[in-house]
C-alpha cells in the first residue's frame, strides 16, 4: 500500500513538473506575455546560450527604437517607400496571442505601448512571413471605406478625405522599416473577451528588417489604439507584468479593464501631449544613487509639450535611456560608489568586477507622487562569461536627436505597470511576472 502510494505521488509529482515546463498548449485563451525567445514563442528562437548576450543584442537594437520614438515627437512624415524585403523579427521583445476573424486566426502579435494601430501581415503580402492573416476565410472581414471617420484617423493614409475606395495607408516603424496596407475590420478576440469591428492594418507589402512577423498590438493613447477601440470594454485601463529575460519557461501576463488590477499600487500622474497623442509621458523629477540626488538640470528632464521632450515609459526599449547629460551624471554618480575599474561591454559602459556588487547603490527613480526603487535585478546585468556585472542603462545614442527619456522594459521587469488612462494615471507595484 506505501509503495503504491509512493509510486502515485512520484507520478503526480512528475506530471506536475513537466506541465510547468509544457504549458504552452493550455495557454492558447489567456493573456499570457511570451518574451520572443521563450520556450512558448513560435519564432523558432533556440534557448540562449546565455541571458546577458540575449540583452546586449536586444539592446543593439535601441538605436532603431530610439530613432523611430524621436520621430514620433519630431512629427516626421512616418512614410516611406514599399519595396520587398527579407523580413527579420528584431525588434519587440514581448508577443501576446491573439485572434483575428471568424474562425478565428491565431496570431502572435508584439505589445507596444508607443503606437496606436495594429497591424497583421495578409495573406498575399510581399516580404512577409508564412504566417499570414487570410481575410477572404474570415466571415466577418471587411476593408473600410476612405469616407469612414477612422480613415482619416489612421497615420499615413493616402486617398483624399471622403473619396470613394478602401483606405491605404503606409506607416514606417523601428526607425528603418515600412509597410503598406488596407484599413480593415473584423472581430478581434483577446483571452476570452471579444471585439467586433476591430480597424486594424491589413498588410500589403514590407521593406526593412523590422517589422514584427504577425503583427503588432497597439497599445498606445491615440484613436486607432485598443484602449480607444474597447473603450466601452476596458475603461482605459490596462496592465502588464513582463517577465525577466532570464526566464526561458515562463510568460508574464496582460490584464484589461479595471477588474483584478492590483490594489495596493504607488501612482504618478500621466501627462498628454496633444502633439504626440500616443505615448505614455510620466514626470520623472528627478534620480537618486543610493542616497545621493544626482545633480540634474531640471530642463532635462521637464515635460515640453512643443519639442516632446520628457520622460516615457515604453514597452519596445530594452534598456533605459537618458538623454546623455543626464545619463553621464548618473553612471559617474554610480561610479563613485562602486570600486573600478571600469569596462564596456555591448551597449553598456559601466561594467565592473562582481565581487564588487555588494556595494552597488540602489537606483531610484523619483516622479511626482512616486519614487520607485530599482531593484538590484533591474539595474544590473550580469555576464556568464566573466565574473562582470554592468549598470543596464544607457545614454540616447548620440545621432539621434532624442529630446526623450524612456524608462525601458529590462527596468519595468517583475513590476506590474498599470495604465490608467480615465484617471490619467500610471501604477506600478511589485510582483514576481514569472
Amino acid at each position: 500500500m506505501a509503495l503504491a502510494i509512493a509510486t502515485f505521488l512520484f507520478i503526480t509529482l512528475l506530471s506536475t513538473k513537466a506541465s510547468a515546463f509544457d504549458s504552452c498548449a493550455s495557454t492558447n485563451e489567456d493573456l499570457s506575455v511570451i518574451p520572443i525567445y521563450g520556450k512558448c514563442s513560435p519564432f523558432n528562437t533556440p534557448k540562449p546560450s546565455s541571458w546577458e548576450n540575449t540583452v546586449i543584442n536586444m539592446a543593439s537594437k535601441d538605436p532603431q527604437r530610439l530613432s523611430y520614438l524621436s520621430s514620433l515627437v519630431a512629427q516626421k512624415p512616418n512614410s516611406a517607400p514599399i519595396a520587398s524585403g527579407q523580413q527579420v523579427f528584431n525588434i519587440g521583445n514581448y508577443v501576446v496571442r491573439a485572434k483575428i476573424g471568424t474562425p478565428g486566426q491565431l496570431m502572435f502579435m508584439v505589445l507596444d505601448t508607443s503606437s496606436d494601430t495594429a497591424w497583421v501581415p495578409c495573406s498575399g503580402c510581399t516580404g512577409c512571413t508564412s504566417t499570414m492573416f487570410a481575410p477572404n476565410t474570415s466571415s466577418t472581414y471587411g476593408s473600410t471605406e476612405c469616407s469612414a471617420p477612422q480613415c482619416t484617423q489612421v497615420r499615413g493614409q493616402s486617398c483624399p478625405a471622403g473619396a470613394p475606395g478602401a483606405c491605404f495607408f503606409n506607416q514606417s516603424y523601428g526607425g528603418a522599416s515600412s509597410f503598406y496596407a488596407t484599413l480593415s475590420r473584423d472581430v478581434l478576440r483577446l483571452g476570452t473577451d471579444v471585439i467586433p469591428n476591430y480597424s486594424f492594418g491589413c498588410i500589403s507589402a514590407i521593406s526593412g528588417s523590422s517589422i514584427p512577423p504577425q503583427g503588432l498590438l497597439g497599445l498606445g493613447r491615440g484613436s486607432m489604439s485598443l484602449l480607444s477601440q474597447s473603450a466601452s470594454l476596458y475603461s482605459g485601463v490596462f496592465s502588464y507584468c513582463l517577465p525577466s529575460f532570464k526566464s526561458y519557461y515562463f510568460s508574464g501576463s496582460l490584464k484589461l479593464g479595471p477588474l483584478g488590477q492590483p490594489k495596493n499600487i504607488k501612482f504618478t500622474p500621466l501627462l498628454k501631449n496633444p502633439h504626440r497623442p500616443s505615448l505614455y509621458y510620466v514626470n520623472l523629477t528627478g534620480i537618486s544613487v543610493g542616497r545621493v540626488l544626482v545633480p540634474i538640470a531640471p530642463e532635462l528632464l521637464a515635460f515640453d509639450t512643443n519639442t516632446g521632450a520628457g520622460t516615457i515609459i515604453d514597452s519596445g526599449t530594452v534598456i533605459t535611456r537618458f538623454v546623455q547629460p543626464a545619463y553621464n551624471a548618473t553612471r559617474d554618480e554610480f561610479r563613485k560608489q562602486v570600486k573600478g575599474p571600469f569596462s564596456s561591454l555591448g551597449a553598456f559602459d559601466t561594467c565592473f568586477a562582481s565581487t564588487n556588487e555588494a556595494v552597488a547603490p540602489a537606483i531610484t527613480l523619483h516622479f511626482t507622487g512616486m519614487d520607485l526603487v530599482l531593484p538590484m535585478e533591474n539595474t544590473l546585468i550580469h555576464s556568464s562569461a566573466s565574473p562582470v556585472a554592468c549598470l543596464a542603462m544607457a545614454a540616447a545614442p548620440t545621432n539621434v536627436n532624442s529630446v526623450l527619456n524612456v524608462i525601458a522594459n529590462l527596468q519595468q521587469q517583475n513590476l506590474r505597470i498599470l495604465f490608467d488612462t480615465a484617471n490619467s494615471r500610471l501604477g506600478v507595484a511589485r510582483e514576481l511576472c514569472n
